[in-house]
């Protein structure tokens, strides 16, 4: 990956130049939908209730960019605290949703892995960081059975343990990759990427049509919006990748390919995985904090796996900030 001099600061934002072209497309991709959701309601096209819904998604999307774009950009610190504040927002829907918040001593401990394992990305301590996924599992396992309460055990670990796992552990390696002084246009490439990924599959179902791909779990998404996402998201992500991770093992195009598949296939089975939950629980959404959106899980859920898996796969091949200090706060 290409390592400007520092990493932190807004004034290298935009050091390399595909941070920069990112974010203008970006900003590009909103204008020019304004522009036709404008034209669509000064025309009377469409049904008012399909045009309120595109302004409310527009009008949120015009929110949650400056939301995730703005802490990449101002540097590492605000990057982690971002990821960090994610998770908790997650794993609040997702108990209120399932009933975890109930089990106040396994909630607890799920924050204090979300925290912890955060805490370990910003002090640049890989082992820390790896170690916490067994510990805060066995910690899990083994916290609740001193109030004798064997009713109910199975249940309330295995929703402490996806938690975790999801919300902390999964999530915390988009932090992690902060750590790089290059990490910008990649963490940006992802974040936009898993957003183009579900447009992808939106508008390939729509426009072929066909065989549902799991009508029981998502009954809105189709195998041709699948495929479409997969091979639309793939071939972005490794044009754009070229240039990040030119002059490193990465920049080899079948990894490229495979990265971008990677990001495709996790988060289209984020997606999923999240439905699964909600069609168990027979709800709609997570939440209501995003109009047009439903909540934040429903808006982030592709990032839970993406961000683990795009992170092992460069870091076999390049590593995340190998060539920098470490145990900032710790190590004396």
């Amino acid at each position: 990956m290409t390592r400007p001099t520092a990493p932190e600061g807004l004034a290298r934002a935009f050091e390399h130049p595909v941070a920069l072209g990112i974010v203008l497309a970006t900003l590009g991709v909103v204008a020019v939908a304004a522009v036709l959701i404008g034209a669509m309601t000064l025309a009377g096209k469409g049904s008012p209730a399909l045009r309120r819904e595109l302004w409310l998604r527009l009008g949120a999307w015009c929110v949650l960019l400056p939301l995730m774009l703005g802490p990449v950009l101002l540097g590492r610190v605000f990057t982690i605290a971002a990821v960090t504040l994610l998770g908790l927002a997650c794993l609040r829907e997702y108990g209120r949703a399932t009933g975890f918040f109930r089990e106040h001593l396994l909630v607890g401990v799920v924050v204090l892995g979300i925290l912890l394992v955060n805490f370990a990305a910003l002090d640049h301590w890989y082992g820390f960081f790896v170690a916490l996924w067994p510990l805060t599992v066995t910690t899990i396992a083994v916290a609740s059975i001193p109030l004798d309460r064997p009713q109910g055990y199975i249940q309330r670990t295995a929703l402490a343990t996806v938690a975790f796992m999801l919300f902390g552990a999964g999530l915390a390696h988009l932090g992690y990759m902060a750590n790089d002084p290059g990490y910008r246009p990649f963490v940006l490439l992802l974040l936009t990427a898993v957003a183009l990924n579900d447009v992808a599959a939106f508008t390939w179902g729509k426009l072929i049509g066909g065989l549902k791909l799991l009508p029981n779990t998502s009954p809105g998404k189709t195998i041709s919006g699948a495929v479409g996402a997969l091979v639309t998201t793939t071939a972005v992500v490794a044009l754009v990748g070229q240039p990040i991770f030119a002059g490193t093992p990465m920049e080899r195009w079948d990894l490229l390919i495979l990265l971008g598949a990677l990001v495709s296939l996790g988060g289209q089975l984020g997606d999923l995985t999240l439905s699964s939950i909600k069609r168990d629980l027979g709800i709609k959404d997570m939440g209501t904090v995003i109009p047009g959106h439903g909540g934040v899980l429903d808006r982030f859920n592709s990032m839970l796996l993406v961000a683990p898996a795009t992170f092992h796969l460069i870091g076999y091949y390049v590593g995340f900030g190998l060539d920098q200090p470490t145990r900032l706060i710790t190590g004396g």
